[in-house]
């Protein structure tokens, strides 16, 4: 269905009762066409709409709570002290309080990827005209919008419709952070149900803002073959001037490109980036380069390679321009939202600007007018690059050993590295002409620039790490397989069956960012080792790029081991942050593509299907943003468990199940109407690992499901057995928990788990057609 606005003016009327002029009339929609979809019970769901499956799953997954502080601070009352049954001068709970903290964060989330939408939308009307269809994969994509038809009950077919879509988000995101005022919601369970309407309000605003630029910018459309692009420092070509964007907003690189493409020098500049902006700069043309994730952006601009940096919106250090002032580098600022305190150029003439910015007269400006930024970066990186080559911002061996020796070794810059790295233990060996062992800890640092700031002899730490790495820097010369957006209606065809029925073990999302010690490789491993599970494994932004970064014995990237497809043992980049939306719409794709389900605002009927019959996890492997929380809060309201690393604690808390808790586990038989233990699975909707190895573990349990067909619980039990195994050298204690039939156990463990079960008393269970709805609402039992 498409409602359009319709305006009407009439300069002058006859109308047989009298003449009529200046005559203007204004309908705010009228509906054009019909959606054979009936519609559901909670489109455009407010705060309280979904209230009751929330504290469904909450009272299954109960927040586990770890406090960073015993004080409230958010307003003048305080500070409060919250320990033991203490409250606050609002009369507010420690419970209460972090659960109101993890609100804070999710809607902080919310809000960027949502603004972010709406700049997206705006510039996609201006670009393409307000009647552009939304086509992110033509004829291959008869679900189009899945998240927005879910959440709000439309169809959007053009990009005015968005517009709607975006109006509902801002009113919710406003009122969520209303209820975070001072004597507004109390109560912790009431707060927690408002951090996952958050996130669904997330995933509706991630998907506007990929479907507007696929369809304005012609971005691959749900292509599992999309082309591959350059990845790494390695690949820049440093002979050429070089353009360094950094961001998540992508309409200032696509101007850089399109002013290269206008003036035939598509050759001769590089368009490098980092983050997501990167992501979608290829995604737009494949010529561009990815330099790496979020926490590369000080190695590379320490570089010196650059000749132009230009920031948008996201994950931009906010010390980016003193960095650059630093190397040298002309800064130019692109969105409102990140003004780095510079002044504003937009209005002025674009010879103006080059020309203060290339002699050096001005360090820095704001530009927000993305057609001009683009110009005014090409022309001075093309006019300051001659003179920049002189200068080599990379330290010489001698001068690393010369700063080494100024380290006392008082250890206060490995305290300060969030991973603990032994930067003392490197020093030394520096100053000795050893430099090994910091080239080592180039592979683990994430680029925080927490040891400089803790050294009190102003070594510049990181800038050592980096230049005694300088042959490794030479050598990141990788590939990542551009972001394909949307999931075909006919991949979900092909797989929906066996995803529900458990005889494609799960899907596995790695989303995020790898900011952990060997956080990229161990994502890298993990992606690989559940390909070759015969898992299907999704993955964007940064998490997507750290994937990309490895490679097998033969010299491959996954993306040339796997393809690209939604399918068995395939790793499938959806694209930028954004894009995540497409991984949750995948699976409610399943419901509406494989069960037949309607999407039109049945949130709750959709949720409790893919929390009970698809295999989904997410994995977060990292030390998060707000938008990351987000995210997964959004993955958490479809019923999708999330695991963390170990970072994810600061997130405050975790929704944890109890296993031993058997009366937590009962669903209802939609075929006989009764209550019937289902077990554990998954266990948890949110929770913390502390390696790689346990992160795997959980995986792979997590992907079960009530509704596995013993096939398939077969087979994910044998996943699950044996990377316990692998890890932790003997069988799980919790076999006899997730064999409901003598069918269920793996052929070749029968003898074993026989014997277990035997040990533990364990008995027949009935395979249900699981649901957590009141039969009512549920109604019949489907696929």
């Amino acid at each position: 269905m498409t409602e359009k606005k319709v305006s009407l003016s009439i300069k002058e009327l006859d109308a047989g009762f009298g003449r009529i002029r200046d005559l203007s009339v204004s309908i705010g929609k009228l509906s054009a066409g019909d959606w054979a979809e009936e519609k559901g019970p909670t489109p455009y769901p407010s705060l309280a709409t979904l209230r009751d499956w929330d504290h469904t799953l909450l009272s299954r997954y109960q927040p586990f709570y770890m406090p960073f502080c015993d004080l409230c601070c958010l307003c003048t009352y305080g500070k409060c002290d919250l320990t033991g049954t203490k409250k606050g001068a609002c009369g507010i709970s420690m419970p209460a309080q972090q659960a109101r903290t993890v609100l804070l964060a999710a809607c902080i989330g919310a809000a960027t990827h949502t603004s972010h939408a709406r700049e997206l939308v705006t510039y996609a009307i201006r670009r393409s005209g307000r009647n552009r269809e939304l086509d992110p994969g033509g004829n291959a994509i008869g679900v189009e919008a899945p998240v927005i038809r879910l959440v709000c009950g439309e169809k959007p077919q053009t990009l005015s419709d968005l517009e709607t879509i975006l109006d509902y988000c801002e009113s919710q995101i406003t009122a969520l952070l209303a209820a975070t005022h001072t004597g507004q919601e109390g109560n912790y369970l009431d707060f927690e149900s408002k951090v996952l309407h958050a996130g669904m309000i997330d995933q509706v605003g991630m998907e506007v803002a990929d479907l507007a630029q696929i369809s304005a910018l012609g971005y691959p459309k749900a292509d599992p073959d999309a082309p591959l692009a350059a990845l790494g420092m390695g690949t820049v070509e440093t002979t050429k001037p070089v353009i360094l964007v950094i961001g998540h907003n992508v309409p200032p690189a696509v101007a850089i490109v399109d002013y290269l493409a206008q003036e035939n020098l598509t050759d001769q500049v590089e368009v490098t980036g980092i983050c997501c902006t990167s992501i979608d700069a290829t995604r737009y043309s494949p010529r561009a380069k990815i330099v790496g994730p979020m926490s590369w952006q000080l190695r590379y601009i320490r570089s010196g390679i650059p000749d132009v940096i230009v920031v948008d919106e996201q994950c931009v250090r906010t010390d980016a321009f003193d960095e650059a002032v630093a190397a040298g580098t002309p800064f130019i600022a692109t969105s409102d939202k990140n003004c780095m305190g510079l002044p504003e150029r937009t209005r002025d003439p674009a010879d103006a600007i080059v020309a203060d910015l290339s002699s050096g007269r001005v360090k820095g400006v704001v530009i927000l007018d993305p057609e001009k930024a683009g110009e005014v970066a090409v022309r001075v990186a093309r006019a300051v690059m001659p003179e920049r080559r002189k200068l080599s911002q990379i330290l010489s061996p001698d001068l690393i050993r010369e700063k080494a020796s100024d380290c006392t070794a008082c250890r206060l810059c490995q305290r300060a590295c969030p991973n603990d790295l032994a930067i003392p233990r490197g020093m030394k060996a520096a100053a000795e002409g050893d430099l090994s062992l910091l080239s080592s800890l180039y592979d683990t640092c994430v680029g925080c620039g927490r040891c400089e700031h803790a050294c009190t002899q102003d070594i510049p730490v990181h800038s050592l790490i980096v230049a005694a790495a300088a042959e490794k820097i030479k050598n990141e010369k990788f590939v990542i397989r551009t972001g394909r957006g949307a999931i075909q209606d006919v991949e979900i065809r092909n797989v929906g069956g066996p995803i529900v029925l458990g005889e494609i073990p799960g899907v596995v999302a790695f989303v995020g960012c790898s900011n952990f010690a060997n956080g990229g490789k161990e994502i890298a491993e993990m992606s690989v080792e559940f390909a070759k599970r015969r898992y299907i494994v999704c993955t964007s932004g940064c998490a997507a790029m750290s994937i990309g970064m490895y490679r097998d014995e033969e010299g491959k990237t996954p993306y040339e081991q796997f393809p690209g497809s939604f399918t068995a043992g395939g790793i499938v980049n959806v694209g930028s942050c954004v894009a995540n939306a497409h991984i949750a719409g995948a699976t409610i794709k399943i419901a509406s593509i494989f069960a037949r389900r309607n999407l039109r605002g049945n949130y709750a009927e959709i949720a409790d299907y893919v929390h009970n019959r698809v295999g989904a996890v997410g994995v977060a492997w990292g030390a998060m943003s707000q938008k990351a929380a987000a995210i997964a809060s959004g993955f958490w309201r479809l019923g999708i468990p999330v695991v963390v690393g170990p970072h994810g604690t600061k997130y405050r808390r975790m929704l944890l199940g109890r296993a031993d808790h058997d009366e937590d586990w009962y669903v209802q038989d939609q075929r006989t109407g009764e209550k019937v233990y289902a077990g554990p699975a998954p266990e948890h909707l949110f929770v913390a690992a502390e390696t790689k190895e346990e992160a795997m573990v959980l995986v792979a349990k997590l992907c079960m499901r009530p509704n596995d067909t013993t096939r398939g619980r077969a087979m994910k039990l044998t996943h699950y057995i044996d990377l316990y195994q692998r890890s932790n050298g003997a069988m799980p204690e919790d076999i006899p928990r997730y064999v409901r039939t003598h069918a269920d156990i793996p052929v070749t463990l029968k003898g074993e788990i026989t014997r277990i079960l035997s040990q533990s008393g364990w008995k027949e269970t009935p395979i249900p057609d699981p649901t957590l709805l009141a039969r009512d609402v549920q109604g019949e039992g489907q696929p």
